[in-house]
């Protein structure tokens, strides 16, 4: 019955805002603002023309995935490591925690004009924007899980003769598990965000791109289109890792 309640909510939220759009853009002067109809019919037909930017919305979101999910992985292979390295040797920390804090502060979207200089705006500048957004949460939650370990389940794992890889692998690494999937849901947040902003300064293809030609060119309806899409493969993104995370800590059973 709850369920119901809430799917009701739900569906009057979105009617509701759908309603106050619908009545903006009928009184705005301009004419600038379009319908919610009018989005739709644009987020169908870029599907099957190129035009204003010379690609369909397919070819621009594959674009932005190519470029998004190597610099997120990337950032996780390398990010999720040091993070728990970290955490559990303290001499490793001691060596690498000043650089880490000396970049943990730096936005990715601030590395953009530095990336675009070296290495030009083709898929390596984004995808090291990402992977530099990615890393810093998946280290951040890395280090948080592992230092949360609780120090009686060491103590015991020490009892038994388990040695200091083993209580690492054994107790330390599945403890850290619900703060490691946290940091794999930030880092897929902050990626996908700074990979817009880097295809909105320089790209030649992407939803970003697709969305900056059409600023230009004054078309609303794909710009919102464009956002749109974001907001739906951004969703989708999530939903898969929510799956991975229920699949992890329930040890493989969904």
């Amino acid at each position: 019955m709850k369920e119901k309640k809430y799917t009701l909510i739900s569906i009057a939220a979105v009617a509701i805002f759908l309603i106050i759009w619908q009545i903006c853009a009928a009184m705005n002067p301009g004419g600038m603002l379009p319908t919610p109809v009018a989005v739709v019919k644009a987020f169908f037909l870029k599907f099957t023309d190129k035009n204003p930017d010379g690609a369909t919305m397919l070819v621009h979101l594959g674009a932005s995935l190519k470029v998004a999910l190597s610099g997120y992985l990337i950032g996780l292979l390398i990010g999720i490591p040091l993070g728990i390295c970290m955490a559990w040797y303290k001499k490793f920390d001691w060596f690498a925690r000043p650089l880490f804090d000396l970049i943990r502060p730096v936005p990715g979207i601030a590395w953009i004009p530095l990336m675009i200089i070296l290495f030009g705006i083709g898929l390596l500048s984004k995808s090291m924007v990402i992977f530099i957004s990615s890393f810093t949460a998946c280290v951040i939650n890395s280090y948080s899980g592992i230092k949360q370990t609780e120090s009686v389940h060491l103590w015991v794992g020490q009892i038994y003769g388990a040695s200091n890889t083993t209580q690492l692998f054994k107790i330390a690494i599945p403890t850290a598990l619900p703060m490691i999937m946290t940091g794999m849901k930030a880092a897929l947040g902050t990626s996908w965000g700074a990979l817009i902003a880097a295809e909105l300064l320089a790209s030649t293809k992407g939803l970003g791109f697709m969305i900056q030609q059409s600023r230009g060119l004054m078309r609303v309806d794909i710009i919102i289109a464009g956002m749109a899409m974001i907001g739906i493969v951004g969703a989708l993104l999530g939903v898969l890792l929510n799956l991975l995370e229920k699949l992890v800590l329930r040890g493989g059973r969904w």
